[in-house]
């Protein structure tokens, strides 16, 4: 069981994503402004820099512009961006980690070890002892690569992210069929589009393959729902308004 709270509010990038009541997203305020609101699970994403450090950046360009993974880890560090040891090192130790691990079109070329997957392994492996970890990726090769490695990663468990409005019909069977743990759905899996299932049907199938379901930036009153057919987890970006509405 990855969750162990029904469903288990995630802070997006921290307390979420962009800049929510003066904490932008993925620095040490917002993880630390999340956990202060009581929950026990942020969300933050991972990158390869230049020299093969790991840092935290969604987009894959800088404030200026430049790629990230076209500067070292000194370089990013001096715009805001931090390494993951940093992140590790300041977080308290009950809060557990969502770690989106985000591939580049270099992973297609570079020499294996230098590929975020090898150095991700080698990281995470690092820490997996230390706090409760969920890595996910909207990479299925990457995804693969780790669950080869569960020796090195032990009892970390694995998730497929979707991508916008992509079908449950696709997601569910394929984090089934990859032997992966979770499912990471965006709202816009639940419709309403023709022929659309409805959000207990997924949830409901995907628990029955062994999945737990996570369902990234739903609105309150989404979450109300989504808490009510059985969704494991949720990723918010609207970190009171959520709680407020669950709470009602």
């Amino acid at each position: 069981m990855i969750f162990e709270t029904k469903p288990t509010i995630v802070g997006h990038r921290g307390f979420g994503s962009g800049t929510r009541d003066g904490y932008r997203e993925n620095t040490l305020e917002s993880y630390l402004a999340a956990a202060a609101h009581g929950l026990s699970w942020i969300e933050l994403d991972l990158r390869r820099s230049l020299d093969g450090q790991l840092v935290i950046r969604h987009d894959p360009v800088t404030a200026d512009g430049g790629f990230v993974a076209e500067k070292t880890a000194d370089e990013l560090a001096r715009s805001g961006i931090l390494r993951l040891e940093d992140v590790m090192a300041a977080l308290l130790p009950g809060v557990a980690v969502n770690i989106d691990v985000k591939t580049i079109i270099e992973d297609a070329l570079d020499p294996a070890h230098r590929r975020t997957g090898a150095l991700a392994a080698e990281a995470l492996g690092r820490y997996a002892g230390q706090r409760r970890l969920f890595v996910s990726s909207f990479d299925p090769s990457l995804l693969t690569y780790l669950k080869e490695r569960k020796d090195t990663l032990p009892g970390v468990p694995l998730g497929l992210i979707t991508w916008l409005n992509f079908p449950a019909w696709h997601a569910v069977p394929a984090a089934a069929n990859l032997g992966l743990d979770a499912v990471c759905l965006h709202t816009g899996a639940f419709g309403p589009r023709p022929a659309q299932l409805s959000m207990e049907t997924v949830i409901s199938q995907a628990h029955r393959a062994g999945l737990e379901v996570v369902v990234w930036s739903p609105t309150p009153e989404m979450a109300v729902r989504l808490a009510s057919a059985g969704a494991d987890a949720l990723i918010v970006d609207n970190v009171p308004g959520v709680l407020a509405a669950l709470a009602a």
